[in-house]
């Protein structure tokens, strides 16, 4: 082990140290009176798996241009997305952690363009920002998606002014480096694997590359790895993962700004979408694809055995899989995702779907991007056979397993205050609700 963990027993342990992680401990260190707090992180650096900016889309959703959220989802996602908003407003003025540009879901042919208008219709109002703009106007900011279009295909945006960037991987050190500032003991620990958790004597011990060390409460926002964990403990025995893996293309000065297309019903994960790299703007980024791998980490062929852990073959998880696989819309679009990554072919099928966005776009304009994309675990369970696309946690004895956010890191701050509520009062402790409304919910 690298670093010695003293002292052994803390009030709180936060296993991982991504955003889910690195903002829990945030709001810990900064809006409650837990004093002694561990956060392991198994890499030597933080946000290294999924919130890595090489592994995300770096996108700050807000539900004014997702068209699978309902209004009633949308102003639930706002109110999360307005918390890290207001904290890069507050700690990041020399944006080098985001960027803001413009961001627009596109409608292409008719039966599009009638679904874009009348939802705009309905958010307008949740989204005061929110605009609705035709070829000519879309001419003027976004010149590539009307280039060589035809002139007989009619298209309309959602435009929204709050098309933020974020390198999630620095907001993580960010929040860090806010906590460190507080009057909490906050210890971070690089390079810690947690080996197992065992409870014992009211006391959860966990074996840190062979050092024993204790807390009262436990929260693993590990991504994938939590369900390891929350099984070993003995909870969550009626679902497993279905890994699901996002790659993307990239070219240079292709788009200004954020352009999402519409989604496909029953498949929230899987629009094309074009974005200017948060770090490096002339690059686009366009992506994600999605393919089912049986690994918990991208480019970490160990995580293939920790799958196995929690798939473990059953014959309850294989009914459930093949059931919702019968599903001929899921089945044909997971075959089609399988060939985008392939060699030539898959390039050629994406290049067809970035037509969409950019008409004009042509085979040298773009390659695959190579150690891009993460993996975002998808829940299914084997009682229901179903595939349950939301926020994934788990709720046990004085401990949180976090597996994955919804929508991803846009709720970290709003799922930390969550986290935060329920854990002070495990341990009889307060949360400064007014504090974190006055700093995080004002508007900037």
């Amino acid at each position: 082990m690298k670093q010695k963990i003293s002292p052994a027993i803390f009030d709180v342990i936060i296993i991982g140290g991504g955003i889910s992680g690195t903002s829990l401990a945030y709001v810990l260190s900064k809006y409650t009176n837990v004093k002694n707090i561990a956060l392991l992180e198994k890499y030597k650096k933080l946000a290294q798996v999924n919130s890595a900016n090489w592994n995300n889309s770096q996108t700050l959703h807000f539900g004014d241009i997702e068209t699978n959220y309902t209004a009633e989802k949308a102003k639930k996602v706002k109110d999360g997305a307005d918390l890290v908003k207001n904290y890069l407003i507050i700690h990041d003025k020399n944006k080098k952690i985001h960027n803001k540009t413009k961001k627009m879901v596109l409608g292409v042919g008719k039966e599009q363009v009638k679904k874009l208008e009348e939802r705009y219709k309905e958010f307008k109002n949740i989204f005061p920002n929110l605009s609705l703009l035709y070829k000519k106007e879309l001419a003027k900011i976004e010149p590539n998606i009307t280039k060589d279009r035809n002139p007989d295909e009619p298209i309309v945006a959602m435009v929204s002014e709050d098309g933020y960037a974020v390198d999630f991987g620095r907001l993580s050190e960010s929040f860090i480096s806010e906590a460190e500032k507080s009057n909490t003991t906050l210890k971070c620990f690089m390079g810690c694997e947690v080996w197992d958790i065992k409870k014992k004597d009211g006391m959860y011990v966990a074996n840190v590359c062979g050092e024993m060390i204790q807390s009262k409460v436990v929260v693993i926002a590990a991504g994938s790895h939590s369900l390891k964990f929350a099984q070993q403990l003995g909870y969550a025995d009626d679902i497993i993962l279905l890994p699901v893996a996002g790659s993307f293309y990239k070219g240079s000065n292709l788009l200004k700004n954020k352009v999402y297309t519409t989604q496909i019903d029953k498949l929230p994960f899987a629009a094309i979408h074009g974005d200017p790299d948060v770090n490096t703007p002339s690059i686009t980024r366009f992506g994600p694809t999605a393919k089912v791998l049986p690994i918990l980490e991208r480019r970490n062929l160990k995580s293939f055995y920790y799958f196995l852990e929690i798939f473990q073959f059953r014959i309850d998880a294989i009914i459930a899989l093949l059931s919702i696989l019968k599903d001929r819309t899921l089945f044909n679009y997971i075959i089609k995702e399988f060939l985008l990554d392939m060699p030539i072919i898959g390039k050629f099928l994406f290049l067809k779907e970035i037509k969409k966005i950019i008409p004009s776009i042509k085979w040298k304009d773009i390659k695959f991007a190579r150690k891009y994309g993460g993996i975002r675990p998808q829940i299914v369970n084997v009682k229901t056979k179903t595939l349950d696309m939301g926020e994934a946690k788990i709720m046990g004895d004085n401990i949180i397993f976090n597996i994955t956010p919804s929508p991803g890191a846009t709720t970290c701050l709003k799922n930390a205050e969550n986290d935060a509520k329920t854990i002070t009062k495990m341990l009889n402790k307060r949360f400064n609700e007014s504090k974190f409304s006055k700093d995080l919910r004002q508007i900037l």
